[in-house]
């Protein structure tokens, strides 16, 4: 299992400059791993797996015929992040997080950006994630995004780029945790040797977090994780994440509006629930006010939210900011509200309502990739260069037909890691991204170090996502 003979080939290696040659901040790591006797890295690998299956960290894929609960896969090397390359990604997520803050506040209120003619209003008025019973709100602190998941990726050249924001409800951060939890037992001697980001505080500044929006008068406010349940996909997170803080973790079948206030039923009787982490989608948060057939949300939450008797994080409405069509004016954003350039580029983005840019995405299928403007998971998209000719033809007549819910972006030759790979010794680079984790309080941004790194486990591929066959790796952010 050595690794002296690994080749990038021609990709950007976040361990390796060159064949052979590990980068200066990964060579501690890469010299400990030639030092292995053959079959130690497998066995790690096999005993990690084993460790977050009896911590049962999985997720759930509702398209599999094979059962829907999955141990989430998990690779045993790293991924390193120079403290130089953080530098600049932590002020970047700060400010490409207030902007779209006070976009969102904006939107919902004065339309300052619309009327000035800075996005066009017809985007933002038929974005799904704009919700009309939205209009007006102010909520605590005038923050609407508490708890953000930017993605990020690195091009050939080592580039970084926004691939896109995720505003609502943003998962993965328990594989963070619980990643980096089985890896320091796995390499104990390495994190004693290499100066690596502690990242274990995440569940207390989360706490600080939610614990800001509660009424200043409250001497001790009650905090909720409100779930849509065991069936979700994230139900790991929701129920690690309420342990981890000590909160309740909730339904809505176990919530109320009573009295003015929302309730929670208790054997004791209702207890009044200050702040909820709400772990589901704006729209079945209120029959009420959404969609009138959820079950998984409470009648009358929004009149309590707007009264302010009750805080949610994060705010109801912050999904118009997850459209990718909206994602490609936030350089625009920064700009108009902070009046400086970006430091984190998005990638180039064809916009298919735009007559010049449509016609260039149809006429370069092959080669571009091209999403859906409300769908994740790696659904919903082409990936030109490994499509077939009558993929292109589909996804050709659905812009047609609705060219408002569609982008197109060049091919990033997305960074890579080296991946255990097979059921052998076999390792080989793997294309990565990297969602780090912001909290927003107020006048204070948290930037989580590191992130969670999605690995695509498949040769070739560029889908990341765990329900698409990707998994994940540690991130170590290393200290000066």
């Amino acid at each position: 299992m050595k690794l002296e003979t690994y080749d990038p080939t021609g990709y950007y290696d976040e361990l390796f400059a060159g064949k052979g040659e590990p980068r200066a901040s990964a060579k501690p790591l890469i010299d400990w791993i030639n030092t292995l006797q053959p079959g130690d890295l497998r066995r790690s690998q096999e005993a990690a797996q084993i460790a977050l299956f009896k911590l049962g960290v999985t997720f759930n894929v509702y398209s599999d015929n094979q059962g829907i609960e999955k141990v989430f896969p998990f690779d045993i090397i790293p991924r390193i992040i120079a403290a130089q390359d953080w530098k600049r990604l932590e002020p970047g997520l700060k400010q490409r997080i207030t902007a779209l803050n006070l976009f969102l506040d904006d939107i919902y209120n004065d339309q300052r950006i619309l009327n000035d003619g800075i996005i066009p209003r017809h985007i933002i008025e038929s974005a799904p994630g704009f919700l009309k019973p939205c209009v007006g709100l102010h909520p605590p602190g005038g923050v609407w995004c508490h708890i953000t998941g930017t993605d990020l990726v690195r091009d050939r050249d080592g580039q970084w780029y926004v691939l896109e924001d995720n505003l609502r409800v943003p998962s993965g951060i328990s594989y963070v945790l619980e990643n980096r939890r089985v890896l320091k037992s796995t390499f104990p001697s390495v994190f004693q040797t290499m100066a690596v980001q502690a990242i274990d505080h995440y569940p207390s500044h989360l706490l600080e977090t939610l614990l800001s929006l509660a009424p200043q008068q409250l001497p001790n406010p009650t905090v909720a994780v409100l779930t849509p349940g065991i069936y979700n996909s994230a139900y790991y997170e929701h129920s690690f994440l309420a342990q981890q803080m000590g909160v309740e973790l909730i339904e809505g079948r176990d919530l109320v509006v009573l009295d003015g206030y929302l309730q929670m039923r208790t054997t004791k009787g209702p207890r009044r629930v200050d702040v909820v982490y709400r772990r589901l989608d704006d729209i079945f948060l209120d029959p009420t006010a959404f969609n009138p057939d959820s079950l998984l949300g409470v009648p009358g939450l929004m009149d309590v939210y707007r009264a302010g008797r009750v805080a949610l994080a994060n705010a109801p409405g912050t999904g118009v900011a997850d459209d990718k069509v909206v994602y490609a004016f936030v350089p625009e954003m920064i700009r108009y509200y902070l009046g400086e350039d970006t430091i984190l580029p998005n990638v180039p983005t064809y916009l298919c309502w735009r007559d010049q840019d449509r016609d260039h995405v149809l006429q370069n299928l092959e080669t571009l990739v091209v999403k859906s403007a409300n769908e994740a998971g790696g659904y919903g998209m082409l990936v030109g260069t490994q499509s077939t000719p009558e993929e292109r033809a589909t996804f050709a007549e659905k812009i047609k037909a609705n060219p408002r819910n569609y982008i197109a972006q060049p091919t990033i030759c997305l960074s890579q890691v080296p991946t255990l790979v097979g059921e052998g010794n076999e390792i080989a680079g793997r294309h990565v991204d990297l969602r780090p984790y912001i909290l927003h309080r107020g006048d204070d941004v948290y930037v989580h170090p590191g992130g969670l790194t999605r690995v695509a486990l498949k040769e070739g591929s560029l889908v990341v996502n765990s329900s698409q066959g990707g998994g994940a790796k540690d991130t170590w952010v290393l200290t000066d």
